[in-house]
């Protein structure tokens, strides 16, 4: 089993409510991710996947869908708190659909981990 890991960045904000007293405020993070792919075989190149197309993937869905919004009014949340690991498994069911529509099929996302200061993490395993 082979594993590759990306890891981005994003401003997002965010109000969780019944979670801990600061949290109840309006604040927002810089928030890093990381994403790790798994796959058994290597391909022609001897490669898992190429890195740029799993950067693609990510970039899509963490530019294209949460950077520098109030996470509470994305549809994707609505009827739930955005928490981190609620961002984690939105992030690991987002980038697989596109891993599976390009030529990295086969390619499967095996964690995420939200991070939204430098010593706190939510880890989701799919």
């Amino acid at each position: 089993m082979f594993e590759l890991k990306v890891k981005t960045r994003f401003a997002g904000a965010h109000q969780l409510t019944m979670v801990g007293e600061k949290c109840e405020n309006l604040h927002g993070h810089n928030w890093h991710i990381e994403v790790c792919v798994q796959g058994e075989k290597l391909n022609s190149a001897g490669v898992l996947a190429d890195f740029g197309d799993i950067k693609k993937a990510v970039k899509e869905v963490v530019k294209g869908h949460l950077d520098h919004k109030f996470l509470n009014d994305l549809e994707i949340f609505e009827n739930m708190q955005p928490t981190s690991e609620r961002i984690a498994v939105y992030i690991a069911q987002k980038v697989q659909t596109i891993l599976d529509h390009e030529k990295t099929k086969g390619i499967k996302v095996s964690k995420v981990m939200a991070w939204e200061s430098d010593d706190a993490c939510a880890t989701y395993f799919q």
